[in-house]
Formats: structure tokens, sequence, C-alpha cells
């Protein structure tokens, strides 16, 4: 232990026997009694008045207060004047004076040291817990040092484990041996003083290919041999989580149109089959009357034959393309509303941004377990919140509402719901009717083909006016245990 730090460890712990009220005054007593032995040993070699008298003052100013100090000084005063025989009263009250003086100067100059050296331990402290945080986040942040050439000079552990790279190997090999392309001047001209950041493509030490986010700076000092600072941030999982996010989205889209198509056929089949099923009905009218007109009218009835198996076969084509294109039957899994969503969560926030709303999450997963198809349900829940964002459109903060939460032991309710202008109280009755569209360039089949999956669900696609302000569709998932009971 070094003096400084050894006279710091006595003062520390003599204050903290002095925490008493009464003991620094106590310290005074002790000290001057202690100095009256000391000034009667030394009296043998001379008259030395209040000399000796001034360890005792340097002792309590040092360890106690400035009123414990006077005390000692007024103690060291009245000893000696009652010790110390003098010439006369103006000798005494001089000398007197004089010691007060010069003592108190010394408790002053002992009073700043004894706060210089409280600041010093406070700092000292202060470092201590800086430098222990500054290496608990090197440890766990990945940091690589490199020269003026580009060359690794040290890294962290996290960042040799990043890399796959033991530190021993990486130090002293070049960064673009992980980073292929990276050059520090490149990334960071010199002379700039700015810090930089970008993304990378990797390779670890083991071959596999990673992304990466490095944020750059640049050492000020000339002379320091460690040019370059560089934090790493592995981006690899956000990015797979992307690939997955747009798979998803695709996925969904060709479900979307095989949906869309598979509505498309059944109103076109709705509306082609009533006059196909007329004019059947006329054609055979027209051979009865034929049958009536006797051979003269064969060959016409022929020709009636074939022009009514030809509506036929028109309407069986129609049938199947229907059936072909029809909504795909699946059975309904015990599914998680909240995963469901969760999944679904990078797709509606690209929804948003594309649009530039906010979306938000608002999802009960406390008993959410229902019975869905998990892509039939996602695709209605994908075109109820790209419906909420295209209504959004030129409005001021659009927000989006996506929740969910559990109404009764049967339903399990699910709501999106924004803050645009809201739906026509005249429009709610026509809006889910196929090929019926409030929007410029809509098709009309978008709610049609969502309000279609809801009810393969068991459920009723609803919409009214949201406490938002715009409007509010939702609908209500059976529960685990209702169906079971079913």
């Amino acid at each position: 232990m070094s003096r400084e730090n050894a006279f710091a460890f006595i003062q520390t712990r003599t204050a903290q026997l002095l925490c008493a009220p009464w003991a620094g005054y106590t310290l005074a007593i002790v000290a001057v009694l202690a100095c009256i032995g000391i000034g009667a040993a030394l009296e043998g070699f001379g008259a030395f008045y209040y000399l000796p008298m001034v360890p005792a003052v340097m002792v309590v100013a040092l360890l106690a207060g400035r009123r414990e100090t006077a005390f000692a000084i007024v103690l060291a005063i009245a000893a000696n004047v009652t010790l110390v025989s003098r010439e006369s009263l103006t000798d005494t009250i001089a000398n007197a004076l004089l010691f007060a003086a010069v003592a108190w100067l010394i408790s002053e100059g002992f009073g700043r040291l004894r706060a210089s050296l409280r600041h010093a331990r406070e700092l000292s402290r202060r470092l201590a817990r800086g430098d222990h945080m500054l290496q608990t986040i090197l440890v766990s942040v990945p940091v690589v040092m490199l020269d003026r050439r580009g060359v690794i000079r040290s890294l962290t552990p996290s960042a040799s484990a990043l890399l796959a790279a033991p530190g021993a190997l990486a130090i002293g090999e070049p960064f673009n041996l992980f980073v292929e392309d990276f050059d520090v001047e490149t990334f960071a001209p010199r002379g700039t003083g700015a810090a930089a950041s970008g993304s990378w493509v990797a390779r670890r030490g083991d071959g596999q290919r990673l992304h990466l986010s490095i944020q750059l700076g640049i050492n000020g000092d000339e002379g320091d041999p460690d040019y370059a600072i560089l934090t790493l941030t592995d981006l690899t999982a956000s990015h797979t989580a992307d690939a997955q996010a747009r798979e998803l989205h695709a996925q969904l889209n060709r479900v979307w149109r095989l949906n869309s198509l598979g509505e498309m056929a059944a109103s076109l089949s709705h509306e082609l089959n009533q006059p196909l099923s007329a004019a059947a009905t006329y054609l055979h009218a027209a051979q009865t009357d034929m049958k009536r007109a006797g051979p003269v009218a064969d060959s016409a009835g022929r020709t009636v034959d074939m022009a009514k198996a030809q509506l036929l076969r028109a309407g069986e084509i129609i049938r199947r393309m229907r059936e072909l294109l029809a909504h795909e039957t699946r059975g309904l899994d015990v599914e998680r509303t909240g995963k469901m969503i969760d999944d679904l969560q990078g797709v509606l926030e690209m929804i948003g941004r594309t649009g530039g709303a906010t979306i938000e999450f608002l999802i009960d997963e406390e008993d959410d377990r229902v019975w869905a198809e998990r892509i039939q349900f996602q695709q209605a829940m994908v075109n109820l919140v790209r419906n909420a964002v295209e209504a959004l459109e030129g409005r001021p903060n659009p927000r989006v509402i996506v929740s969910g939460r559990a109404i009764s032991a049967e339903c399990y309710e699910v709501r999106v719901e924004d803050n645009g202008a809201g739906i026509a109280t005249a429009d709610m009755e026509t809006i889910f009717r196929p090929l019926m569209s409030t929007k410029s360039g809509g098709m009309g089949l978008g709610l049609s083909v969502t309000r279609t999956i809801i009810e393969s669900h068991g459920g009723v696609l609803k919409v009214e006016a949201s406490p938002f302000g715009g409007a509010a569709f939702s609908f209500c998932l059976m529960r685990e245990r209702e169906l079971v009971d079913a």
C-alpha cells in the first residue's frame, strides 16, 4: 500500500470512529493533553512555549471539523497561560493571539488538504466505476482495433466469438480477411474526423457468412498505433427475419390471388348461370314448338339441339372453373392468435411503412387458443390491415390498431381499426358485396374474400365506427373449448 493510500485509509477509519457527536471534542482534549506532556518532556532542552501545541491543532484539524479545531486552540492557549509564566499581561495576550492566528491558518490548510483527499477518493471511486463499466461493455460488445493499414491490433472476446477467430490468431491479420473489400481510408477518409457506419457481408473464420453493421471511429492521437475503432453488430438474424417476412408476404399474395379468382369465379358463375338457364329454357320451348310443326322443322330442331347442348356445355365449364378456383377447404387446427399475428407482424409493419402508417398491436395472449386455418386467417388479417392503411392516405398521424381479446367462453374477438375518415353508413351495407368497391380502381373483391374466409371459420365479419374516428372491422374466432363442446 502506498503512503497516500495508507494515509487515506487511516483518515477514513478515524473519521468513522469520530462519527459520535462528542468524539471530536474528546480528540481535541486528548491531543492537547498529549502535547502538554511532550512540552513538559522538552523543558530540559529549553522554553518552547506554544510550539508543542502545534501538533495537537494539526491532528484535530486533519481528523475533525472546524469547531473541534477551535476548541483545541482554546484549550492549548488556556493550558499554556496556566502552565507557562509570562513577563507581562501584554506578552501573554500577544503570544496567545499570535498562536491563535498561526494555529487557525494551519487548521485551514489541513482542512483544505482533508477536502482535497476526500475529493480525490471520490474521483478514484468514480474512475473505478467507469473503468468497471467500460470493461463490462467491452466484454459484451464486439470491438476491433485496427492500425492505419487495416490490420487487427486487438479485439474483444465477443468480437472474436462473432468472427469465429481466436484472438491470438486474428491479431496481426488484415480485417478484410473477414470483411472483403473493407478499407479504412475508403470507409472513413483520413482528416474527416467523423465517425462512419455501414452494412457489410462478412465471412467468419469457419466459413459461414453473416451480415454486419460496422460503426467506425478514428483515434485522434496521431502517435497511437490504434488508429481505427470498429464496433460490430450482427444483423444476420434481422436479415433472416426480413427474408422470412418477404417469403410469407409472397405466400400470402399467392393465396390472395387464388382467393380473389375463386371469389370472382363464384360471382361470375352466379351471374352467368341465370341467363344461360333462361336461354336453355327458351331453346327447349322452341324445340317443343318445332315438334308441333312436323317434319318441316326437323332441320331447325337439330340446330336448336346443338345450340342447347353448347349452352349446357358452357354451364358445365363454368361450374368446373368454380370448383377449381373455389376456396380450398382445409381443416381447422388449434392455433394461438397471438402467435399467428406475431408471425405476421413483419409483413403488417412492412405494409404500414409503405403507406406511412403506424401499426399498433394490442393482443391479449392469455386464453388465445382458437380454431383456425393459419394461412387463411393471416390472409384475412393482411387484407384488413392493408385496407385500413389505404384508408389513411393523406391523414395526419395515421394509426392502425390490431387488437385481440377473449370476450366470452366461446369467442375470441379480433379487431382492426384506424383513425381515418371512416365508412359512410350507406356504404356499410354494400362493402361486402363482390365487385363493389368504395375505392377508385378497386375490384371489390378484398372484403368479399375476407368475409368468406371468416365465415369458413364460423365467424361473421362486422364493421362499425371506431372510437379512434375511423372504421373498425371485427370478427370472432371459436375458442378451443367451444368447438370441443360442439
